[in-house]
């Protein structure tokens, strides 16, 4: 069930493949460089090392250039009204939500964009709305997924509904598709919805897109938590057609914040009843009668006034990332991966034991710019996680620490057995997360996440693997001075 990341149907697709194909293989490393100091030239201007693109992209300055002009020269209201102003916003919004399935390669004849705060929010519509049930319909996730996909469990849970995790094995923390097929075909009990992340937001692993229309041949809904996939991944829901997609716009190209996406197949959104209403969402409603009528659509999930100043700027971003060419970002950022991986393998300790313990994939076969890692002293033994928060940002890197919001590809990480977890989260009462740790036998809270994007150089990966190697080669740093740990 290998991925292909580039495969479409019929020949139109395949010649707009050779297209972007072609642009993708004309930018250069050079070209890349160009845009670095013409767009992100701030980061050089600030020296600043910034790793941490699958917590947040980084706009372009032209982006912000485009909407201060847009602002500054129109008026643009609120678009639940017929005025001018309104029009202005409600043509600006619509063409947005067009260029959005145009981006993934979704038929608006099938599919619909409905703009939320963010991913988090898009997954909370499909689970307060999905028809959960004790015998016909449970929910089935992979052990790696985001916490905004776990929390799912919770609006199963409150209907009566079973949830099953499929684990992770070996080190690379992948799924094996025997198991993906034993779960999506239970001997006993329904179906329901099968969630996955295209892309770990732990491990930077891809997982097969081919697990969609299986689950689908055997009677699944699928969500897709595309957030971490699409920055750097073309992603076609024309060859892969989940029915429902989740996506962060800041994750794919910096700005605007505030803005998500719930991508939903028209027919699997009828499947969804909404629990309450509000304002926007309604055809018509009574007071004193006490009834209501949803909007048609999208609308009748988009709560309130959309973001209706920053989902025009959604468009700008797709222009943006369009105009270097997703197949180009793929390649770019996989480039920078292979010399990060190589090099952080490279590092050891005087005596030839090796700076780091990488988890997840130690090629960029089937893999993203997201990279998991813990560093190791002198003795063999974990960093803990918040010294190398303190040194990076002593040095001007910005990374990620903790745990990332992914909690079981943490625990396979980290092999934390079922029993010993369930043995802690008896003692949840008054327990402080240093605690816990202790009581899992963890010498750390966490781990450290490095990821890449369109703006990295490799002048970034290098300065981080100087720091690396300068900080801690045959070194025990000392945890004086650390703060307890508030929150994983």
């Amino acid at each position: 069930m290998a991925e292909d990341r580039t495969g479409t149907t019929g020949t139109d697709d395949k010649r707009q493949d050779t297209r972007q194909r072609a642009h993708a293989d004309s930018m250069t490393e050079a070209d890349f460089a160009g845009v670095r100091a013409t767009e992100y030239g701030y980061l050089d201007e600030t020296s600043h090392v910034y790793l941490d693109y699958t917590g947040s992209g980084l706009p372009a300055r032209r982006q912000l250039r485009i909407q201060a002009n847009r602002l500054t020269r129109g008026v643009y209201g609120n678009p639940h009204s017929d005025s001018p102003a309104s029009a202005s916003t409600t043509a600006l919004v619509e063409e947005a939500r067009r260029r959005v399935l145009d981006f993934v390669d979704a038929d608006p004849s099938q599919y619909t964009a409905i703009f939320t705060a963010n991913a988090t929010a898009a997954c909370r519509l499909v689970g307060e709305g999905y028809p959960f049930h004790p015998r016909h319909a449970r929910l089935l996730l992979t052990l790696d997924n985001h916490n905004s996909v776990n929390g799912l469990r919770e609006f199963a849970r409150t209907r009566g509904a079973h949830t099953t995790y499929v684990p992770l094995t070996g080190p690379e923390l992948r799924v094996p598709d025997a198991a993906i097929s034993r779960a999506l075909r239970p001997r006993r009990g329904g179906r329901g919805l099968f969630a996955f992340p295209a892309q770990s937001n732990f491990s930077g692993v891809q997982h097969p897109l081919e697990w969609i229309p299986y689950a689908q041949q055997h009677g699944w809904h699928v969500l897709l938590d595309a957030a971490a996939f699409a920055p750097t991944n073309r992603l076609r829901l024309s060859r892969w057609p989940a029915d429902f997609t989740v996506l962060s716009w800041y994750k794919v190209f910096g700005y605007p914040t505030g803005v998500g996406c719930l991508i939903a197949r028209k027919s699997a959104l009828g499947l969804l009843r909404r629990p309450w209403f509000s304002g926007g969402t309604i055809q018509v409603v009574s007071a004193q009668g006490q009834w209501h009528r949803l909007a048609e659509g999208e609308a009748a999930f988009e709560d309130g006034s959309v973001d209706f100043h920053a989902i025009p700027e959604i468009s700008t971003g797709i222009d943006w990332v369009e105009s270097i060419g997703i197949d180009a970002v793929h390649d770019h950022v996989a480039r920078l991966t292979a010399r990060l991986l190589s090099g952080l393998l490279a590092l050891r300790h005087g005596d030839g034991s090796p700076l780091v313990r990488l988890y997840g994939p130690r090629t960029v076969h089937r893999r993203g710019g997201t990279l998991a890692l813990n560093v190791l002293d002198s003795d063999g033994t974990v960093v803990d996680e918040r010294i190398v928060a303190r040194d990076s940002a002593r040095a001007g890197i910005s990374l990620r620490t903790g745990c990332f919001c992914n909690p079981g590809a943490g625990e396979a990480a980290f092999d934390i057995g079922f029993k010993a977890l369930q043995r802690t989260g008896r003692h949840r009462e008054n327990t402080t997360i240093d605690e816990y740790l202790t009581r899992l036998g963890l010498p750390s809270g966490g781990a450290i996440r490095v990821s890449l994007g369109l703006p990295s150089q490799p002048s970034d990966v290098d300065a981080l693997l100087r720091f690396l190697l300068h900080t801690y080669r045959d070194r025990v740093p000392s945890p004086e001075g650390l703060a307890p740990r508030l929150t994983c």
